[in-house]
């Protein structure tokens, strides 16, 4: 046995070694990246193109329709979901997994460079990634100088932060000067605001004029003209058609300060700074450098930090660490009630520090982070790494106890070389179960990749450990030994039950396969998800009222609100948001809200949910008779999602409204839906200007002049002068009398060859109701229904609710229905990780083909799995928690577990008929008797050591909860059933030998 003599030769090396390691692993731990999720790649993207003034049905005609198809040409792209909005076209692009993003997005921009659209587009690509969402904001209250502080100082100093990404600043107030044009005084000059707006730009410029050589010096000359303060812009000079004069004559002048959002918390005002991180960056160090930061100003400013997810995360790291810590102590504890000797535990549990310090390392240099998954896997990874450690520390002590030989190096390299194949086998049987996660493709794949390689460098490790370091420590440590030849009560009891069973095989069949069958009457009833949802106490509400709606009349609304739930019992605190920027979209909205609320460690946040989901509306009732309302617990977001989603399309849009009304109608009276929402429900006003082209072209006036007079009496015009009063302020030159009413569109003067004529002369303006964003799919126009499901069974749930919809909504014929939602997700998760399972039992099958060389072992050895649901299923019904991909996990972990406890027994049974040359039956009840602690210990440990996950109900453990609970389950029963079942079926499948040794036993009883 290499190692192991390699080791007692070299001790002080492997010695070093191992401290080596430890400082290493102590190293990388402390250095790991610790965030709260893997940093998962999404193959998605998001494409703006920016078309100012348009409406959303300008906006499909001059941008979507050009745009669709050739996006629906590029490699490896998914889906094509596109929104058509006032003045912008918004694409979400799903990718295939495996997809070269930065070849994506190069293929885009080449796209969007070949449509000829409008001028004036902007474009913008950029990535979707799980880093972009916030993770930390701050309400900041205070005046004018706080106001500079946080832009000039705090603003520049987040920046400057590594692992600070984009930084949103909401509620502030910009600084405006206005100039509002008198237009009758403008028309009597033949002034117009393009006009303005040129002269008071070039009244602010600095161009170079050439150099001049003096005196062996090269000087520059440059040509400069300062506009510096406010008050210089009234003497401004004009060049009208009566000649020059101030733009004081035609103008009023003001500085003024005007929102662009604005943020309270609680009722009192304030300035929110929205940080994101970097993609790979440390979230805990990242939040702690901007909490830095924002000390520094600690006694020039008043705040309320709102949310911190460094916080978060560092309450579910520490909570997964100190579970690790209880698993490993009631690990330790099993070990020791069996071996009843303290220095033979502590050599078995040396294991799980090293094993885990060990794998820090790898973790660091395959820069995988300390998150949910890597450090479930430590924390799962606990009660196996001890396996090993534990069967060699129980032969060697075992041999030591029942020989009376001197505690020599032959003895435990002797001791260790015993079960060396059993433990190598079961090792590389536990780990090659994650060997399919390979085939398991999406984000399912990639969030379970840290555990897998977690677990799996975790079990090498501590075969390793159990291998070198063992039989060193077990050297020094037995020397002076308590002889012991006598069995145990409990090797005593198991023979007479092991005869028993062997003797009665059909009892024990039938009994087994009844267990089995019975289990499967829990599969209907523990339901199905995705990822249980980890419920913070946080609530985030985000609404939406018709476009039209102006920031003063939002803020209006929205301070009832406030005070509403500023009311309720269970309020803790809120933090909300009056227009300002879509996260998602990057889309300014004046008619968006978003509020934070903090509620009371004592809230039901199900009830709080539904409760304000009524009431908001209901509040809001007589001024709006149609807002979008989002109302979520924040919880692990993606992972844990219950939504159904039913697609309709049709060309005509009208018919599509009607229809989606109709799904929305039925999904929303159902019980178990939380909540609906339908894209295509708002619709908003618009005023069309219908020009006459023949009168036009008789008065001698274009589109373009339509255009832009109708732009100018609607849309102020930003100036650009740099530096004005020693600040940045926005410029904004509008017409004084700015249009208001249909009546004031249709007496905009135009002027002619013959003087001035209002538009009505030669256009018309109608009132119509159009869509206030038009949706599409794959270049179709498209609505989408989505319900949230409360559901624990989101299966049979959504299937409940897609057959309601097609059997009880009738949709008119040219109605085309899709249905989708995490149910497919989920379906396609569990398929894969269904496969990913039986690959792991042949990929098995294999291995222990190759380690006993025999067919028949493998298969008996595999009849151990068949009881694995009995005590997962049972599991996780008693405790009421659904089959999630965590639990799926959990079963694919004990195909390599359980198998485990089925090797060290046939192992034995096959030395003692190879070596000592027994009967079947002989070297069964002796194998059984002699692996019977080491099973039970390593069972037990496992156990122990899942126990606080299992139990716990903290935050950070829930993804790991399942896992643990099904792995404590189906290895209960599957190990008390492998001690029986696997004797039974090596008898089974050795019924021709063991008749052969009964006869002749036959022959040789009578001669004697």
């Amino acid at each position: 046995m290499f190692f192991a003599r390699f080791s007692l030769k070299n001790v002080a090396a492997v010695f070093v070694v191992s401290f080596l390691l430890i400082l290493g692993g102590l190293y990388s731990f402390r250095t790991l990246k610790i965030d709260m999720m893997p940093n998962i790649e999404i193959p998605q993207i998001v494409v703006q193109v920016v078309y100012p003034g348009a409406s959303p049905g300008d906006v499909d005609e001059q941008i979507m329709k050009k745009t669709d198809k050739r996006l629906m040409g590029i490699e490896g792209i998914k889906n094509v979901n596109g929104t058509a909005m006032n003045n912008i076209a918004v694409y979400q692009l799903d990718f295939e997994y495996g997809t070269d993003m930065e070849k994506a997005i190069s293929s885009i921009n080449t796209v969007l460079s070949e449509v000829e659209y409008p001028d004036g587009i902007q474009k913008k690509v950029e990535r979707i990634s799980m880093d972009r969402i916030p993770i930390y904001f701050v309400s900041i209250y205070g005046d004018e100088e706080t106001n500079k502080m946080v832009n000039d100082k705090i603003i520049p100093a987040l920046e400057k932060l590594d692992g600070v990404g984009d930084i949103m600043l909401e509620g502030q107030k910009d600084r405006v000067v206005m100039i509002e044009i008198d237009q009758q005084k403008a028309l009597a000059n033949g002034l117009m605001l393009q006009t303005v707006k040129k002269s008071i730009e070039d009244s602010n410029f600095a161009f170079p004029a050439g150099t001049i050589t003096s005196e062996d010096n090269v000087i520059p000359i440059q040509i400069k003209k300062e506009l510096t303060t406010t008050e210089a812009l009234k003497s401004i000079q004009l060049q009208g058609i009566n000649g020059v004069i101030p733009l004081s004559d035609v103008a009023s002048i003001t500085a003024e300060e005007q929102y662009n959002s604005i943020s309270r918390y609680g009722d009192k005002e304030a300035m929110m700074i929205t940080l994101m991180k970097k993609p790979g960056a440390n979230t805990v160090e990242t939040v702690k450098e901007i909490q830095r930061v924002i000390d520094l100003f600690d006694d020039d400013m008043e705040y309320t930090i709102g949310y911190s997810q460094g916080d978060e995360i560092q309450k579910s790291v520490d909570t997964l660490v100190k579970e690790g810590i209880y698993g490993a102590i009631f690990a330790s504890l099993s070990v020791l009630l069996f071996l009843r000797n303290i220095r033979a535990t502590f050599i078995a549990i040396i294991s799980i520090p090293l094993s885990l310090l060990i794998t820090s390392i790898f973790l660091k240099q395959l820069d995988i982070s300390l998150n949910m998954m890597s450090l479930g896997g430590m924390a799962v990874a606990i009660g196996r790494v001890v396996d090993d450690s534990i069967v060699v520390i129980e032969n060697i002590f075992r041999r030591i106890r029942k020989e009376s030989k001197h505690v020599s190096d032959e003895l435990i390299i002797s001791s260790t070389g015993e079960i060396l194949k059993a433990i190598v086998s079961s090792t590389v049987v536990t780990a090659i179960v994650f060997l399919p996660m390979g085939f398991v493709t999406g984000m399912t794949g990639e969030i379970f990749y840290p555990f897998a390689i977690t677990v799996v460098v975790a079990l090498f490790a501590s075969l390793l450990v159990s291998v070198t370091l063992v039989p060193i420590l077990s050297k020094f440590s037995f020397k002076k030994v308590k002889r012991e030849e006598k069995e145990g009560k409990l090797q005593t009891l198991y023979e007479k039950l092991l005869r028993f069973s062997l003797q009665k095989k059909w009892i024990v069949l039938v009994v087994s396969f009844v267990l089995l069958g019975t289990s499967f009457f829990f599969v209907s009833r523990i339901g199905f998800v995705m990822m249980p949802n980890e419920k913070q106490k946080i609530l985030y509400i985000g609404m939406e009222l018709p476009p039209s709606t102006s920031l003063e009349k939002a803020n209006e609304t929205s301070q009832r609100v406030e005070k509403m739930i500023l009311d309720r019992e269970y309020t803790d605190g809120t933090f909300s948001t009056v227009g300002g920027i879509d996260v998602q979209t990057g889309v300014a909205k004046t008619n968006m809200m978003t509020y934070y609320i903090n509620l009371k460690t004592d809230a039901d946040i199900e009830v709080e949910t539904k409760e304000l989901k009524e009431d908001i509306p209901t509040l809001l009732k007589d001024d709006f008779s149609d807002i979008k309302l989002t109302a979520v617990e924040m919880g692990s977001g993606q992972l844990a999602s219950t939504l159904v989603t039913i697609d309709l399309f049709d060309t005509n849009l009208e018919r599509l409204q009607e229809n989606a009304a109709k799904v929305e109608e039925y999904m929303a009276k159902q019980s178990n839906v939380k909540e609906v929402k339908n894209n295509f429900k708002q619709k908003q006003a618009q005023w069309s200007v219908v020009i006459d082209d023949k009168k036009a072209t008789s008065a001698g006036i274009t589109n373009e002049m339509v255009l832009g007079l109708v732009a100018e009496r609607t849309t102020p015009i930003s100036v650009s002068v740099p530096n004005l009063d020693k600040a940045e302020r926005k410029i904004l030159l509008s017409y004084a009398q700015k249009a208001t009413t249909k009546q004031d569109i249709e007496k905009i003067l135009l002027p002619t060859k013959s003087g001035v004529i209002p538009l009505s002369e030669v256009a018309s303006v109608k009132e119509e109701s159009v869509f206030n964003s038009i949706q599409k799919k794959d270049g179709k126009i498209f609505a989408r229904i989505t319900a949230d499901l409360n559901s624990t069974n989101i299966a049979q749930d959504t299937l409940t609710l897609t057959d309601g919809v097609k059997k009880d909504v009738i949709l008119d014929s040219e109605v085309d229905v899709t249905f989708g939602g995490s149910d497919e997700e989920t379906k396609e998760a569990f398929e894969q990780l269904g496969v990913a399972m039986v690959v792991a039992i042949g990929l098995v099958f294999v291995v222990m083909l190759l380690t006993f060389k025999k067919l028949r072992i493998p298969f008996i050895i595999l009849t151990s799995l068949l009881f694995i649901p009995i005590g997962s299923f049972s599991a996780l019904y008693i405790t009421k928690e659904p089959l999630s991909l965590s639990s799926m996990i959990g079963l694919l972990m004990l195909i390599g577990i359980v198998t485990t406890n089925a090797i060290v027994l046939v192992d034995r049974i096959g030395q003692n008929r190879d070596e000592k040359k027994l009967s079947i039956r002989a070297a069964i009840i002796e194998a059984g008797k002699t692996r019977l602690n080491p099973i039970l210990m390593t069972a037990l440990a496992t156990i122990a050591a899942l126990l606080p996950l299992a139990l716990s109900t903290s935050q950070g453990t829930l993804i790991s909860k399942g896992l643990a609970i099904v792995v404590i389950g189906g290895l209960t029963t599957s190990t008390l059933l492998t001690l029986l079942i696997v004797p039974v079926m090596y008898e089974l499948f050795h019924f021709r030998m063991i008749k052969k040794e009964r006869a002749k036993s036959e022959k040789i009883t009578p001669n004697m």
